[in-house]
């Protein structure tokens, strides 16, 4: 069965690239970088063909609200209605736990993106997620020579597998035509895993717990970021993440 992945090249897409054609799925990798661009249009139309399914893993280039906003609604828009075109029979888009009751630009922009989905007609699973452990890691890497700011809320960060299993999973049954969510195992505080990745990379900068510290612009309640009651929950903790991003890229080869 044919699936076209928008956002191919980004942290999910690889990940979810790989897993679906482990699992024997005909996947077409979408992105500007293979040629396929959803905000122009271009090559949406000939990757589309023939497709049974669509997963949208694509984010906007820059975090700030009116691009962010410009970027989802056009991408949406084309991906839509050429995914109408081609009788795409499962539309299955990655989101963002606590999106309806975040404040920012970025936010906002991700509401439109649903909205526009679940107005679209075409059977859908919206898949929310709470915070990848890989995001943490960056944020921890982006602050400054000396100290990392950061907020305290609560959080059940996910690694970037789990998350794309969810997504195959979506893919492998009917439509939901409604959001599903999947979180962490584990329940900390996100300075708390800050802290704790720092550590583990051996980076000596202060980590600094500000409840006013922005998240996609957004400042975070203490259970902002947490999923509701029915959340798929994944299997590996934050030692397991640890453990596995750590480990040498010539400890996975395997040798024939």
């Amino acid at each position: 069965m044919k699936v076209v992945v928008l956002g191919a090249s980004g942290r999910i897409g690889r990940k979810l690239v790989g897993m679906l054609r482990r699992n024997g799925w005909d996947v077409v990798e979408a992105s500007p970088s293979f040629g396929i661009d959803s905000v122009t249009g271009v090559g949406l139309a000939e990757a589309l063909e023939g497709a049974r399914a669509v997963v949208d893993v694509s984010n906007s280039p820059s975090l700030e609200g009116a691009d962010a906003l410009q970027f989802f609604e056009t991408s949406g828009r084309n991906l839509l209605a050429a995914a109408r075109a081609a009788g795409v029979q499962h539309h299955v888009a990655l989101s963002i736990v606590g999106v309806d009751r975040l404040e920012s630009g970025y936010f906002r922009a991700k509401q439109v993106q649903e909205q526009l989905i679940r107005a679209s007609g075409l059977p859908f699973t919206i898949q929310r997620s709470t915070q990848f452990f890989e995001f943490i890691r960056d944020v921890v890497q982006e602050g400054t020579a000396s100290e990392i700011t950061i907020s305290p809320a609560l959080v059940q960060p996910v690694s970037g597998e789990d998350v794309a299993g969810a997504l195959t999973a979506a893919l492998s049954s009917a439509p939901a035509n409604a959001v599903r969510e999947i979180a962490g195992a584990e329940r900390l505080r996100l300075n708390e895993v800050a802290v704790e990745i720092a550590t583990a990379y051996e980076d000596g900068r202060r980590i600094i717990a500000d409840v006013h510290a922005r998240y996609f612009g957004a400042e975070l309640g203490e259970r902002s970021l947490l999923p509701g009651p029915g959340a798929s929950i994944a299997s590996h903790g934050l030692d397991d993440w640890l453990r596995d991003s750590l480990q040498p890229a010539w400890a996975t080869i395997r040798v024939t």
